[in-house]
């Protein structure tokens, strides 16, 4: 049986696809703090918000290669109170240099009033940055998810793939990672052609990285850290 529970520990539960909830209770669907600091290592990384109208409520859009597909099922049992369908493979068509396909695993949430505030946060013209208060947002647990999500051992140094935004907002997220973590950082070039720019933590701050991180980190997303 369907249900809607305004119980903050237990919100939403939609285990059908006929499920379709009020305006009146969207609105009463609430955000726990614990998966709001979740959120911001994800939208730091690959998670994508959407507002499909102007004035409409934003959703979660998860997508991760078929590689990570325990990881996007992890992400799943997180936030599936907010969805109506489980995750699906994308198969898209074959890349037209390389001639591979290369397989996804998707899942969306319900458009709802409480991903406003995140939304307003990270996309306030429509277009995804980095907010200026992300000093007060971020936590070792968003730490820890936007290095599962958007990370990558590289050597002996760990890398954030933070090719999408601009040079001024690496730089900012690099001095919250030494402000607030106490990580040293460099930055670094990634794509000549196009201003890519990428934020590695010094071989020295690592172990204070990994020490940080690790308690959260997914057992399919360890071998980042090893």
């Amino acid at each position: 049986m369907n249900y809607l529970n305004t119980n903050p520990k237990r919100i939403i539960h939609t285990s059908s696809p006929q499920f379709r909830i009020s305006k009146i209770e969207r609105a009463k669907i609430i955000l726990p703090e614990s998966l709001k600091d979740i959120l911001v290592g994800l939208i730091l990384g690959d998670l994508y918000l959407q507002k499909w109208t102007p004035n409409g409520n934003p959703n979660l859009q998860f997508e991760q290669g078929l590689i990570n597909k325990e990881y996007v099922f992890h992400l799943y049992d997180l936030f599936k109170e907010y969805c109506n369908f489980e995750p699906k493979v994308n198969e898209r068509k074959p890349d037209p240099r390389t001639k591979k396909i290369y397989s996804s695993v998707r899942f969306n949430t319900l458009s709802l009033p409480c991903f406003n505030e995140l939304y307003s946060l990270f996309y306030p013209e429509g277009k995804k940055i980095i907010p200026l208060n992300i000093g007060d947002l971020f936590t070792p647990i968003g730490l820890s998810y936007f290095a599962m999500d958007d990370g990558s051992k590289s050597r002996n140094n760990f890398i954030f793939n933070t090719n999408s935004y601009t040079l001024q907002e690496v730089e900012f997220l690099s001095s919250v990672l030494k402000d607030k973590f106490n990580l040293d950082c460099t930055i670094q070039k990634y794509n000549k052609d196009k201003n890519q720019y990428r934020i590695s933590i010094r071989i020295k701050s690592v172990p204070l990285f990994k020490s940080i991180v690790s308690p959260y980190f997914h057992d399919s997303m360890k071998y980042k850290l090893d």
